[in-house]
């Protein structure tokens, strides 16, 4: 049992060596991503000649302008720009200030999808709450009229994976304040850098709840707030948030990197490869099982229609014809529907040998199993398939 147990830690400690096993080519490409500030150029390039992009405004045309020059410049192929309508939100005045007990002005950011204030702003007591779980646990009547505080703080790891927990109060904070009767909401950034730059993003109401102002405090001002919440006098604050809503043009920039499929046709490929926008369409061939319906029938390539084209639909049109004029030639009266059929029989084996070639052809010619100086299967009839074929 002890050796089992030595075994098994031997094990465990050996896997985190063999897991650092890389191949040479992965270390190639992480070494030069590591000494490659291309990405890095990229992004101070945007930041820098476009700036703030929020969606659909403007400034967002003029990014994704600014992009497509860019990836055109970097030899993508195809580049273009798929818009589409959506609803914009655009903030504007924005400010946050503690009237009583200790007045002092705090920093806050509007979220993606708060409500308006006036220009004015709106002034209520705040009550505060630790986690979001004790805003859902509070009565109504201890948040109605009020301006409700979230901090809810997130605590500072590696990976970042507190963000999706810890992102309740923006994303669903707002809409049970909401519900309970707020005037407002403000929670801490979501995030652990101690400045004052406000961390803010989108979220949105569920359906039936009113809309109230919402707002994203820094790090130290929610600490702050907590601090003066915490002295139990209340706590007034004035908060301005305001925002515009309407409906504008957004888009995905697109480009592309043409590849090479090696089991396509070296000339084909080649085709590929130099045309600029390359498109597909499906062409289908054509075959029926019968050709006429009561005295009525089916000619050339509206009953059989071969592809790829191996040079038969005139001809077998004018075949089609011909051997039914002579049909019908011996034919009178009540005789001319059995002829009809008679030659229907005829021509459905021609058509069907035809189309039959014409998909053998295809198959070879993508394969490359077509030999030099092969005969190439073109024309209505291949030899032995018809006596007109040898004359």
């Amino acid at each position: 049992m002890t050796h089992t147990v030595l075994t098994a830690l031997a094990l465990v400690l050996a896997a985190p060596a063999a897991a650092q096993t890389v191949p040479a080519q992965v270390e190639q490409l992480r070494d030069s991503a590591l000494h490659d500030e291309h990405a890095w150029d990229i992004t101070e390039g945007l930041t820098t000649e476009v700036g703030q992009r929020l969606a659909g405004t403007e400034a967002e045309a003029r990014a994704r302008a600014w992009a497509v020059a860019k990836l055109k410049a970097m030899g993508f192929a195809n580049v273009r720009v798929e818009s589409f309508d959506m609803p914009v939100w655009t903030r504007g005045a924005e400010s946050a200030e503690i009237v009583a007990p200790f007045p002092q002005k705090l920093v806050v950011a509007a979220l993606g999808n708060s409500a308006s204030t006036s220009p004015e702003g709106i002034t209520g007591q705040v009550v505060g709450f630790e986690t979001l779980a004790d805003l859902v646990a509070a009565p109504d009547a201890a948040v109605r009229g009020k301006i409700v505080f979230v901090s809810h703080a997130m605590p500072r790891t590696q990976d970042g994976s507190g963000y999706g927990y810890f992102g309740g109060p923006r994303r669903q904070g707002p809409g049970i304040a909401s519900k309970k009767g707020a005037i407002a909401i403000v929670i801490r950034s979501i995030g652990t850098d101690h400045h004052r730059n406000p961390h803010t993003g989108v979220m949105s109401f569920p359906e039936g709840v009113k809309p109230i102002p919402a707002g994203a405090l820094t790090l130290p001002d929610a600490e702050q707030l907590q601090r003066i919440l915490k002295r139990g006098r209340p706590v007034t604050m004035r908060l301005t948030l305001v925002s515009q809503t309407g409906h504008g043009q957004s888009g995905n920039v697109i480009a592309e990197v043409p590849g090479r499929d090696p089991s396509l046709p070296p000339v084909l490929a080649e085709v590929l490869a130099g045309t600029p926008e390359p498109f597909i369409q499906v062409i289908f061939d054509l075959e029926v099982d019968r050709t006429t319906a009561g005295r009525a029938c089916l000619i050339g390539d509206a009953a059989f229609t071969a592809r790829p084209h191996i040079a038969v639909g005139t001809a077998k049109a004018a075949e089609d014809a011909w051997t039914l004029a002579a049909a019908l030639d011996v034919a009178s009266g009540c005789e001319v529907v059995e002829a009809l059929g008679a030659w229907s029989r005829q021509q459905i084996a021609l058509g069907t040998a035809a189309v039959a070639r014409s998909r053998e052809a295809g198959t070879r010619l993508q394969n490359g199993t077509w030999s030099v100086g092969e005969p190439l299967p073109y024309g209505l009839y291949r030899l032995g398939d018809s006596s007109l074929a040898d004359e």
